[in-house]
């Protein structure tokens, strides 16, 4: 009886590791006495007991932080950049079958090509496209994790250390442009100035009238500050009536 109760027990516990259940975003790659056999799931499966090994595959985005990388860029600075990468196992099968560990193998891939993209990059193109550097690394990533069944959806360079000297140059190039641009801002509008005033001129010019009316206008403006004593100059236009009589009256 004992060993008729142990036969049961043992046949119990075969035929519950034969059965096996797998999440909507999980695959189980499926080796039959070493042989591939494929990938089963989602749900529930049953296995054929020693003969049948499982390996399980997550197919979620696995977000993979790639350690800083000291990199010299093409212009010659050294710099730490480190960046993250997001991809995806598209198939099981392949990510299991073509290559060891493809967790590790995508990430030693990815430090790999950022040292060379990066390296092959001034730094005003780094710190300034960095659309172009990110879309540069997904693109070749892609390429060779492709054979491994693996899909990469993006890369992005997180952080770039510069040096302490290259720093300050940079922030003495920023102030340097700050002012160039306030020096340029400030003469446009001298010229602007110094343009309405000779269109004022041009006019006062052809219409002497409109220099009086201008005078007029100052003096009502200065009437109303309330002053006790005001002191203003008298335009020798406003004379010009009596002199020019005067002069017509000793000639008579």
């Amino acid at each position: 009886m004992p060993a008729t109760a142990t036969l049961v027990i043992i046949l119990i516990i075969i035929m519950m590791s034969a059965v096996k259940v797998l999440r909507e975003y999980e695959r189980g790659v499926i080796f039959r006495l070493g042989r591939l056999v494929g990938a089963r799931g989602p749900g529930i499966f049953l296995l054929i007991p020693i003969v049948d090994r499982m390996i399980k595959v997550s197919l979620r985005t696995v977000v993979m932080d790639v350690p800083a990388q000291d990199v010299i860029t093409r212009d010659n600075v050294s710099i730490k950049v480190n960046a993250v990468v997001y991809f995806r196992v598209l198939y099981p099968e392949k990510a299991i079958v073509e290559v060891e560990n493809y967790l590790f193998a995508t990430s030693q891939l990815a430090q790999t090509t950022l040292r060379s993209v990066v390296g092959q990059s001034d730094l005003d193109h780094l710190l300034s496209d960095r659309e172009r550097i990110n879309l540069q690394l997904q693109t070749i990533l892609d390429k060779h994790t492709d054979a491994w069944g693996i899909k990469v959806s993006a890369v992005e360079v997180k952080q770039v250390d510069l040096p302490q000297e290259m720093q300050r140059s940079i922030a003495k190039q920023a102030e340097a442009e700050r002012e160039r641009r306030a020096k340029v801002i400030n003469a446009e509008g001298e010229y602007q100035a110094a343009q309405k005033l000779a269109d004022a001129a041009k006019i006062i010019s052809e219409f002497p009238y409109a220099l009086q009316l201008r005078y007029l206008q100052t003096l009502k403006e200065v009437a109303a500050e309330n002053n006790s004593t005001t002191l203003f100059p008298v335009p020798i236009d406003l004379f010009e009536p009596f002199i020019r009589k005067a002069k017509e009256a000793l000639k008579g």
